[in-house]
This record gives structure tokens, C-alpha cells and sequence, in this order.
């Protein structure tokens, strides 16, 4: 190694370890033998946070800027100044484009995108919910799939709540089909929609303590009833291992 390579290096910008790519084993990191499921080898590595610079792309269909750069130039149009006050970052991942919008705009970025003769997103695809046990201050994350049936587009907005103070708005008065899959996120992430006209449970009994597709959820081991059939325990079911 050159007397180069071994000077040390100065000068390089910190790194915030909660950025770094983090390796964990198991389904939802479940130690010991409860878990009956055949994931015990899985091995997930938690990429860094995506912020995509523009231009940001997407299918271009007519030689003019991409299809994403048209969409975000035309909510930044709708929104005026509070465009970057409203929406905290855009992820172009994978062919798709995601804006990450602050809850406290939410209704108003949703009927932006619905109402504006050049945004048109006039169908929303549903409501589902993320557990991010890992993120300090945002752990639960509400998706929206936007479809735009006038402009041939698709859009996918993401609003995060602290697990200390989850709430997010309803948009049950922008797309009024959001009332099911609300309550769903409800029931299974422990969101609460704030203005939603009857945020009960829709799949878990009315009684049932805690949140099931949470990450810090317990993994089997309750005896669960539905229609009248039984869940046994982890210990009684038939391993795949």
C-alpha cells in the first residue's frame, strides 16, 4: 500500500449510522424456535433513505421532459410556495415515483392532485400501511396509490406519523372509497385518520388488543377464531424446515 493510501482520511462527511444498509436474520428478527414459517434464513438489509435529485425521469411517450418531472412541476404549480413546505422529499425507485408529503398537508396535496385539469389523479388504488420500527419519530408510514385515468399516469404519496402521535388526516372527503382501507390501516398499523366518520376495527373483533402487521407485533402463539375455524400455536402447527 502507497504511502498515499496510508495517510489518514480527513476532512469526509459524517455518516448518520440509521442511513447505513443494516442486515437482520429472521422474519421480523424472531430469535429461539417460535418461528414455524421457513424464514429462519432470511437475511434483509435495510437500504439507506432515498431522495432522488431531478431530473427524475419516468416513461416518456411524446420526446417532452419525463413523465415524472411533468407531474412534480405541475403539483409544485398547484401548490405555489408551499410546494417544498409540503412535500419533504421524492423518491423515484424502480420505475415508480413517490412523494413524501408532511401529514399536516396531506388533504390539500390529495385535492390538489385530484381536482387539477393537469394532475387528474381521480382514482386512488387504496390505503395500506408501513411499521418502520427503525425510524425515530416516523415509525408508521400511510401509502396512497394514485391512478390518473385522464393522463394515463400513476403517482404514490407517503405520509409518516411518530408511533408516539400516530395520527393522519382522513382523505375520506377527497377519495370517499378510502374509508374501508382506513380503517384496515387502522386496525392492522394502529393509525388513526383524524375526521374519519367511523374508525373502527374491519377484519380484527372489536376487542382486540394491539395491531397485527406491526413489526414489534408477537408472531404467532394466540389463538385466533374466523368464521369459526382456529389458529393453533406456533408450536402445533407443521413445521416446513
Amino acid at each position: 500500500m502507497s504511502e498515499e493510501q496510508n495517510k489518514p482520511q480527513e476532512n469526509l462527511p459524517a455518516v448518520n449510522p440509521i442511513e447505513l444498509p443494516i442486515a437482520r436474520k429472521g422474519m421480523f428478527g424472531v430469535k429461539g424456535t417460535g418461528d414455524t414459517s421457513g424464514y429462519g434464513g432470511l437475511v434483509v438489509r435495510r437500504p439507506p433513505k432515498l431522495s432522488s435529485p431531478r431530473p427524475y425521469g419516468g416513461p416518456d411517450r411524446t420526446g417532452e421532459p419525463g413523465e415524472f418531472d411533468v407531474i412534480a412541476d405541475e403539483l409544485e404549480r398547484a401548490l405555489g410556495d408551499g410546494f417544498h413546505d409540503a412535500v419533504e422529499r421524492v423518491v423515484v425507485d424502480r420505475g415508480e415515483l413517490t412523494f413524501h408529503v408532511k401529514r399536516e398537508r396531506l388533504v390539500e396535496v390529495m385535492r390538489h392532485l385530484r381536482d387539477d385539469p393537469a394532475l387528474r389523479f381521480e382514482l386512488s388504488l387504496g390505503v395500506s400501511g408501513v411499521h418502520y420500527p427503525h425510524e425515530t419519530g416516523a415509525e408508521l408510514h400511510a401509502v396512497y396509490h394514485l391512478c390518473s385515468i385522464t393522463h394515463n399516469r400513476r403517482l404514490r404519496i407517503e405520509v409518516s406519523c411518530p408511533d408516539a402521535d400516530p395520527h393522519i388526516p382522513s382523505t375520506v372527503s377527497v377519495y370517499p372509497t378510502h374509508d374501508w382501507h382506513e380503517r384496515e390501516t387502522y386496525d392492522f398499523f394502529g393509525i388513526i385518520f383524524d375526521g374519519h366518520p367511523a374508525l373502527t376495527r374491519i377484519e380484527m373483533p372489536d376487542d382486540w388488543e394491539g395491531h397485527p402487521q406491526r413489526k414489534d407485533y408477537p408472531l404467532g402463539g394466540i389463538p385466533v377464531e374466523y368464521r369459526g375455524a382456529t389458529t393453533p400455536a406456533p408450536d402445533q402447527r407443521r413445521s416446513y424446515s
